[in-house]
């Protein structure tokens, strides 16, 4: 609601409720509570028959039937839900607060635990403080938003509405914390490096630009922490990797956000293959510990994790699947002709990837390394010593979907610099890794080992591992097109509950 707004009848209700409340001198904001339990381990810690057993919970208020001289509540907080059993005799001169409360408003209460007639873990409340009077009401009932998109704009009901959505998040979290903790324990070191630069390099996008008044300086939102990444191997520092945001400006689909989180590492005198025996080691032990099976659903296609995993070749992965040779350009790029894709005026080496790109990545749903990129769209990789046209990296995919790509880095300033002044035809100039970036090719000179280097998209890793197929469910707040103003609509704030 914004202040020219006037509030609906069914928030003015409840703005209603909240002036009784404060005439009752309840203050419907200004409470704290501490020393409260989880929903949880209240039940967790109930024992049947035990004398004397109390409990203080916190959470919002999201089943609510009123029977006359009893009230029953779920309350619900981030480890699950509790019932609270109010009643007139229990609670006296504060019974007729009681009848004030509402759906969505988040309350404490304290009382002994027991069990309903029907089984039902219950806190028999002696005492409900009010923490927060809630003036919109929550979603039907409380199962959820049905409006997919009102879920993504509004995931402050979502959450709590929702526990699956709950739970995703809090598996985010925790697979995170996994990679941290993995990498620590094998010498990695955590770093942070600018989200704004002046160059925007690292990878191939189109950056978003942003300007710094003081200096009068035009800067872009990072595409890729790549650059300054390999700043400090040349700084002596060995093992590095951050965890962060990047900025892309294109398109929104199931798979893409233009602001996405990354892990992106890289090991001092490791190459391309040890980046592949890690991101194997990786992600397996996620999958130990955050999942119950290697098998996983991924939206129809089912996904064994068991490794070892698929190694192949771009190359031969062209051959297999986009019936066209990287050694006959003919036949590539009538190939693509044949798939509508226009090659004219297009580097081979581009039309090659397009051709790749529209034939063969949907088939490679089971985890595959696909290795050995042509050299000339790889500005930032060190090229193969057995093919120099080819050039060691590897991307790998998982359930038709890229999650990670790795180099062998390049190390040689020269190189650098003559791939850096290479523009291939059909790429344009803003969405190019080939950028010149003076300071990085000075440190360059300074000398950088040889290195291993890998990113992995961690929103795309969680959709895996969760068995969400869009990346709006494992991003909290995604980014999403400006919604017209619609009419408020409101819902029930009355649902069924066990009985005493």
């Amino acid at each position: 609601m914004t202040e020219h707004t006037s509030p609906s009848k069914f928030e003015q209700q409840r703005r209603d409720k909240r002036d009784k409340l404060q005439a009752l001198g309840i203050d419907p904001y200004g409470q704290s509570i501490t020393e409260i339990q989880s929903a949880q381990a209240v039940k967790d810690a109930f024992v049947d028959d035990a004398p004397s057993q109390s409990a203080r919970c916190a959470g919002r208020i999201v089943l609510l039937r009123d029977i006359g001289k009893l009230i029953f509540i779920t309350l619900r907080d981030s480890s699950g839900t509790i019932q609270l059993g109010l009643s007139k005799k229990l609670l006296g001169d504060a019974w007729e607060s009681m009848k004030l409360l509402d759906l969505g408003d988040v309350v404490a209460a304290e009382g002994q635990v027991g069990r309903t007639r029907t089984g039902e873990i219950t806190i028999w409340t002696e005492s409900v403080t009010l923490l927060s009077k809630a003036l919109l009401p929550p979603p039907e009932k409380f199962h959820g938003l049905a409006d997919v998109d009102m879920r993504y704009r509004m995931r402050y009901v979502d959450l709590w509405a929702n526990p699956e959505v709950m739970q995703r998040f809090k598996q985010r979290s925790a697979i995170i914390a996994s990679m941290r903790h993995w990498l620590t324990d094998r010498g990695f070191l955590e770093v942070e490096t600018p989200m704004m630069q002046t160059l925007a390099g690292g990878a191939a996008a189109r950056p978003f630009v942003t300007h710094h008044n003081t200096l009068d300086l035009d800067l872009f939102l990072r595409i890729a922490p790549e650059l300054f990444l390999k700043r400090l191997l040349v700084g002596g520092m060995e093992k590095v990797f951050e965890i962060n945001r990047n900025f892309r400006n294109e398109g929104l689909s199931t798979r893409h956000n233009p602001e996405f989180t990354m892990i992106e590492l890289y090991q001092a005198y490791a190459d391309y293959t040890v980046m592949m025996d890690l991101t194997e080691e990786l992600i397996g032990d996620l999958i130990r510990r955050h999942c119950d099976s290697e098998v996983l659903t991924f939206g129809t296609s089912s996904i064994d994790f068991a490794r070892p995993w698929r190694r192949a070749r771009f190359a031969d992965l062209l051959r297999q699947y986009g019936d066209c040779d990287m050694d006959d350009m003919a036949s590539v790029r009538q190939r693509a002709r044949a798939l509508d894709i226009d090659a004219s005026n297009k580097d081979d080496a581009v039309v090659v990837n397009d051709v790749f790109e529209a034939t063969v990545e949907q088939h490679l749903v089971n985890p595959t390394f696909v290795m050995d990129y042509p050299a000339a769209i790889c500005p930032l990789t060190r090229p193969s010593k057995a093919d120099p046209r080819f050039a060691e990296r590897f991307e790998l995919f998982i359930g038709a979907m890229e999650l990670a790509n790795a180099y062998s880095e390049l190390n040689d300033p020269d190189a650098q610099v003559a791939n850096f002044r290479r523009q291939l035809r059909g790429l344009p100039e803003d969405e190019s890794m080939a950028k010149m970036d003076e300071d990085f090719i000075t440190a360059l000179k300074f000398g950088m080992p040889p290195a291993g280097g890998l990113g992995i998209g961690i929103d795309r890793l969680v959709m895996l591992l969760t068995g969400a197929t869009s990346i709006r469910d494992v991003i909290l707040f995604p980014l999403l097109k400006p919604l017209a103003a619609k009419p408020e609509k409101e819902t029930t704030d009355c649902a069924d509950v066990t009985d005493p």
